[in-house]
């Protein structure tokens, strides 16, 4: 039985257009669809919506579109500015409208794996900002990947074309998106296929892709 090609939503944290964590985003999400994913960016004006009122019950397009495409994914990447040592007020926002999927029967973002990358100014707020985000995965059900990218804005690592110059970053941010992929491969693997059916075993390629995940992992953690 062939599986479907997983699907990876990333949900910037910026308004500003051609900002490092927009840019972050596009290579991750990048180097996802590099590894067979099909992907989707929420970032700049898609992002920009009312503050979430749960009272409200009526939603924008923009709203719409954020929640359908939650629904869909098999995995998630949030790229957040470290704001005050924290996530930003809009990525923030744009959470919370995932309680809009609090009656699913995937309720909130259960099941899915959730990459996570944060740009600073310095390298102080990176930390809280990353545990920020994992907490917040984990109050969602959600699966945080165990390796986050942490990107020093103040180093400028990217090209005014959006182009890395920074090895180091590259090598973070597709090991975000190597381990969201996987582990949105192994959740389709295990809730695509009937009980009683055969399971498909991984291939040569996908083998060699978690032999690469590996090595990569042991080089940015080791």
């Amino acid at each position: 039985m062939k599986r479907r090609q997983p699907i990876i939503v990333g949900v910037g944290g910026t308004l500003r257009a051609g900002s490092t964590s927009e840019r972050a985003l596009a290579l991750a999400l990048a180097a996802a669809a590099q590894m067979g994913a099909s992907t989707e960016m929420f970032c700049g004006p898609a992002i920009s919506l009312p503050a979430y009122d749960p009272s409200d019950r009526q939603r924008g397009p923009e709203a719409k579109a954020l929640v359908a495409a939650l629904r869909r994914a098999d995995g998630i990447i949030f790229s957040s500015p470290s704001y005050h040592g924290s996530v930003t007020g809009l990525l923030k926002n744009t959470i919370d409208y995932t309680e809009d999927m609090r009656a699913d029967a995937r309720v909130y973002l259960a099941d899915r794996a959730v990459g996570i990358i944060v740009c600073a100014d310095g390298i102080q707020a990176m930390g809280s900002t990353v545990n920020s985000l994992r907490s917040i995965a984990h109050a969602l059900r959600a699966w945080p990947t165990p390796f986050a990218a942490v990107v020093n804005s103040r180093a400028r690592p990217f090209e005014e074309d959006g182009v890395c110059r920074s090895a180091e970053v590259e090598q973070s941010l597709r090991l975000v998106a190597a381990q969201v992929v996987e582990f949105a491969r192994m959740r389709i693997g295990d809730g695509g296929v009937a009980a009683g059916e055969p399971r498909t075993p991984p291939s040569s390629t996908e083998l060699a892709e978690r032999m690469t995940l590996m090595e990569m992992t042991f080089q940015l953690m080791g």
